[in-house]
């Protein structure tokens, strides 16, 4: 008798998870209209399936639909309080919702904080949860509660979870801090110990944002040394063309990356037809400039810094 009840749910379970699976791979390749259907049927068949409401909750947060995704992601927590991923997605929404609507963002620091916070308790080892605390912290207002020092805590904790991260988490901090030295510091310290594309990236903005193109490059070519991806490419050459320097070496990085471009380059074609553009009006080459913006264009029409490009190009 056991053995025949078996059979008979064990199907049901299979299929139910086939559902999620399904869903998740439908949010990986953003197709979030058709997942949002099939889990709601799911959950009309199954309303206390923990899995099912987070994938809810997930898909209402991505279409930016803040009270709904509230919804879901407030049931997982009176189901289960003590999950720290349940808090810290909980928080996520908050933290989206204030940056979407200023006016209540001050109404709900309170809860942000303490979502967050619930979720570095829960889970000693929570790397999300401590980075959101990191940025909460250094980009609130010191009279809203915003704190250097407990940035610079939930970094030591980083650390001691994942030195990467905590070198990473650190030079956030003193880059929005205003102290180059340091941040530079541990961004490269960063690369040293982990060496990852993202290590490279966070060095290589750093550089830019304080107005270094060179050593912004050098960077990217050390990174491309390592790694070998085609994007970097475009790195290369969006750097050369927005600070007009190494417009060679700009040029031919964007004529290589635009040869072996593939969907997971991420960057689409016409971004880099748009800063071959830039380079050939830095080289007051105006058929070549206007040859690129035009397919830049065609690829892509609404986009505004291309239509800015080719007035630019036309008084030349």
């Amino acid at each position: 008798m056991v053995r025949f009840l078996l059979i008979l749910i064990f199907p049901v379970v299979c299929f139910s998870q086939d559902q999620l699976d399904s869903v998740e791979s439908l949010i990986e390749n953003k197709q979030t209209e058709e997942a949002q259907q099939i889990i709601v049927d799911f959950l009309d068949e199954y309303p206390d399936n923990l899995k099912g409401i987070e994938l809810l909750g997930d898909i209402y947060a991505i279409q930016k639909e803040w009270d709904k995704a509230k919804v879901e992601f407030k049931k997982l927590i009176e189901a289960n309080p003590n999950v720290a991923n349940y808090h810290y997605k909980y928080g996520g929404m908050l933290g989206m919702k204030a940056l979407d609507n200023k006016l209540k963002a001050i109404g709900l620091i309170g809860d942000i904080k303490k979502s967050f916070t619930k979720a570095a308790e829960l889970d000693k080892n929570h790397i999300e949860a401590r980075w959101a605390l990191v940025e909460f912290y250094m980009q609130l207002p010191g009279f809203f509660g915003g704190s250097k020092s407990k940035s610079l805590k939930y970094a030591e904790e980083l650390e001691g979870i994942s030195k990467v991260d905590g070198y990473l988490a650190k030079g956030y901090i003193y880059e929005y801090d205003d102290e180059p030295e340091l941040a530079e510091k541990y961004y490269k310290m960063a690369i040293v110990e982990g060496g990852s594309l993202t290590c490279f990236s966070k060095l290589s903005s750093f550089y830019e944002n304080e107005n270094q193109p060179e050593k912004a490059i050098k960077t990217i070519e050390e990174a491309h040394k390592k790694h070998s991806r085609n994007a970097l490419h475009y790195q290369i050459g969006k750097v050369a063309a927005e600070y007009n320097i190494q417009l060679e070496k700009g040029e031919q990085c964007l004529l290589t990356y635009l040869k072996n471009h593939s969907s997971k380059d991420g960057v689409p074609k016409a971004w880099a037809h748009y800063r071959l553009a830039q380079i050939h009006t830095h080289k007051s080459n105006k058929s070549k400039a206007l040859e690129h913006i035009d397919i830049a264009l065609n690829e892509l029409p609404k986009i505004k810094p291309f239509k800015t490009q080719k007035e630019k190009i036309l008084q030349l």
